[in-house]
């Protein structure tokens, strides 16, 4: 019989914490995990779920304005605000039901309570109760920064956190930050009817993604009517007669009814204990682990967002999943942070798996590129609309696909399969070796011959 209550206790209930505590319950391992709030984390709560019910929902816009090129008449239309937040709240709750039943359904126990590391094993629940444990994996996620580097006026702004649960819908907003986050709620916003502004510090929207997608949404954004102010930082925000003034450094004075603060996220660290455990806690209060998940202190481990290594959901899930072999299974495996797609929701979205064509250069690739540029088929009818980019790095020598970048509708769902592709080796010459699927989106990417250019780093 074991010293410890518990062979495994979870802190944090969000993808990565309730993935591990599932897998290992099924082992029929004795779990225990602790949640302040509500099981789901950030990803079911306030974050991709709710955030991509929202994108659905400023979509109809234009659909509707689309909808005359085929000869459908579409009469008045209206959007009812709460309608949206209490369906998007109905179904949030259904999710959280399934994350509570995928943890108790295998036999593991689950505490709505704050929990603090009290040594490397003792764990105190804000009830007052007490757990010991073999194994502590934390896995408490990230939050929404508010710092806003001397300004003055956080204090005035919402954040994600606050975004999904607005009592109305603002008439104007100005959204701080450049980041998928904030050009995400730029677009659901705006395709809300809202009057939107984008205030960014940095020269382009969406550093880190590659220049001809972020060329691309900044001229799409401009088109649609989203106002971005690039190299610009709030000053002051102060609340006058019931609306917000902002100022920015560039002298630019903005009046808004809501101002959302998207300019990055930090790991939920504070208030854990970690000091009394021995953990160590590096730049920005990330727990530093090695590539195993597994921090200074031999028992415990971190997963998620809160170890700031790559902060996206499915990743939490897979470093979880890469503990639980390695710590239970007896079968060491590191997780694989290269060739992870992602998405910007925006309208239209981006999707984009491996290397920039900067980043491909940086790594010392001499690269061929390959570019599409079109209006898609659903729009040809209305000869407006923004075009569709899709871009294909490859390796000079090798013929290996680096990297895949495409900007227009359905873009997240052509770069998950491409991602399979990559993930796998795929050369250049073996999309072109593929029959394409007539007529879609996604036949370009293996219908395209002649390269655009090619570069040496």
């Amino acid at each position: 019989m074991s010293q410890f209550e518990y062979d495994l206790f979870v802190v944090g209930g969000g993808s990565g914490g309730v993935r591990a505590a599932r897998m290992a319950a099924g082992r029929g391992l004795r779990v225990g995990l602790a949640e302040e709030s509500r099981m789901g984390g950030t990803c079911v709560i306030r974050g991709c779920i709710p955030k991509k019910l929202f994108v659905y929902a400023s979509h109809f816009a234009d659909d509707f304005a689309l909808a005359e090129s085929f000869g459908w008449t579409v009469g008045e239309v209206s959007f009812d605000w709460p309608t949206l937040v209490a369906n998007k709240n109905k179904e949030i709750s259904r999710l959280e039901g399934l994350y509570l039943k995928a943890v108790e359904g295998n036999g593991g126990a689950v505490f709505y309570e704050r929990a603090t590391l009290v040594d490397a094993h003792t764990v105190h629940l804000s009830s007052g109760r007490v757990a010991t444990a073999d194994k502590i994996l934390i896995a408490t996620g990230g939050r929404p920064s508010r710092d806003l580097a001397g300004a003055q006026g956080a204090e005035h702004c919402i954040t994600s956190h606050e975004v999904f649960d607005l009592k109305q819908m603002p008439k104007r907003i100005v959204i701080g930050g450049g980041g998928y986050i904030a050009v995400e709620f730029a677009h659901i916003f705006h395709g809300l009817g809202v009057e939107t502004t984008l205030v960014y510090r940095g020269p382009k929207i969406l550093r880190g993604f590659d220049d001809d997608l972020r060329d691309a949404l900044h001229a799409s954004m401009a088109r649609r009517g989203i106002s971005v102010l690039t190299d610009s930082v709030f000053t002051k925000i102060e609340r006058r007669a019931g609306e917000l003034h902002v100022r920015t450094n560039r002298g630019k004075a903005l009046a808004a009814d809501q101002v959302m603060l998207a300019i990055g996220r930090e790991p939920n660290s504070e208030g854990l204990g970690l000091e009394s455990a021995g953990v160590s806690i590096g730049k920005r209060g990330r727990i530093e682990v090695d590539a195993y998940s597994r921090t200074n202190v031999e028992n415990i481990y971190a997963v998620g967002d809160v170890t700031d290594r790559l902060a996206l959901t499915p990743v939490a899930i897979h470093e979880a999943m890469c503990f639980v072999k390695t710590v239970f299974d007896g079968t060491p495996s590191r997780p694989d942070h290269e060739l992870v797609p992602t998405a910007v929701f925006s309208t239209p979205e981006i999707g984009t798996v491996g290397l920039t064509e900067a980043q491909a250069l940086e790594r010392g690739h001499g690269i061929d590129v390959y570019k599409s540029n079109f209006r898609p088929l659903r729009r040809t009818l209305a000869e407006s609309g923004d075009r569709t980019m899709i871009k294909l790095i490859a390796d000079r020598k090798t013929d290996k696909v680096l990297g895949c970048h495409i900007f227009g509708p359905d873009a997240a769902e052509i770069v998950q399969v491409v991602a399979v592709a990559l993930k796998m080796g795929a050369t250049k010459a073996q999309f072109d070796a593929t029959i394409a699927l007539h007529p879609s989106t996604a036949e370009e990417l293996v219908t395209m011959r002649d390269k655009a250019y090619s570069k040496t780093p």
